[in-house]
């Protein structure tokens, strides 16, 4: 005899609800809350150091830089979610309450990891192309150099480009801005596997 478990559904009010008092970060994927995996030393000090150069880079500009705590929704796939790096562009638009939940990256980086480089390059881009004002994904692998990059055209097409060498420069096209792999990778050790 076969016995089925059933699997609890949350609104996304009980899951902020929840999300407010947890000791740990989690996703909502359509009613499913997701606990987010650990990062590791290689995944933080690539997101430190492109939040930090965008953060400089983008100073006295239209643009807020955000990092990892700072939940983004996606009201069509009904996600919330926490990318590793967003930018904005203009003035932030929240929802909620309070102001940690973003709704207008212009810009989204993810760090890739072993559980979660599929979701991140599969369904969670779907997701994310449907935000209006989303215009740049950037994937970085965290244990060789390897830059995937996603830039929607006027046509409303999306143009890859990937960049694998410390001496290549990512073209960010909406932000005007250029960023090396050796800046992205400053102080990595690719011996340090996941």
């Amino acid at each position: 005899m076969e016995i089925q478990t059933r699997k609890h559904t949350y609104t996304p009010e009980e899951y902020l609800e929840l999300e407010e008092k947890a000791l740990y970060k989690s996703e909502y994927r359509d009613g499913e809350i997701v606990p987010m995996t650990g990062g590791t030393g290689n995944h933080n000090k690539i997101t430190l150091a492109i939040a930090a150069i965008l953060l400089y880079a983008l100073r006295r500009k239209n643009h807020e830089v955000f990092m990892g705590d700072m939940r983004l929704w996606i009201p069509e796939y009904k996600e919330y979610t926490y990318p590793d790096v967003i930018v904005t562009d203009g003035k932030v638009l929240y929802t909620g309450k309070n102001n940690t939940t973003v709704t207008n990256p212009l810009l989204i980086v993810e760090v890739l990891s072993k559980s979660t480089k599929n979701y991140d390059q599969g369904d969670k881009f779907t997701f994310y192309r449907s935000i209006p004002q989303f215009k740049e994904y950037v994937l970085v692998e965290q244990n060789q150099y390897q830059v995937m990059h996603y830039s929607k055209t006027n046509d409303e097409e999306w143009i890859f480009r990937e960049y694998k060498s410390e001496n290549d420069l990512v073209k960010l096209q909406h932000l005007d801005f250029e960023i090396s792999l050796i800046d992205i990778y400053q102080d990595v050790n690719f011996e340090d596997k996941e």
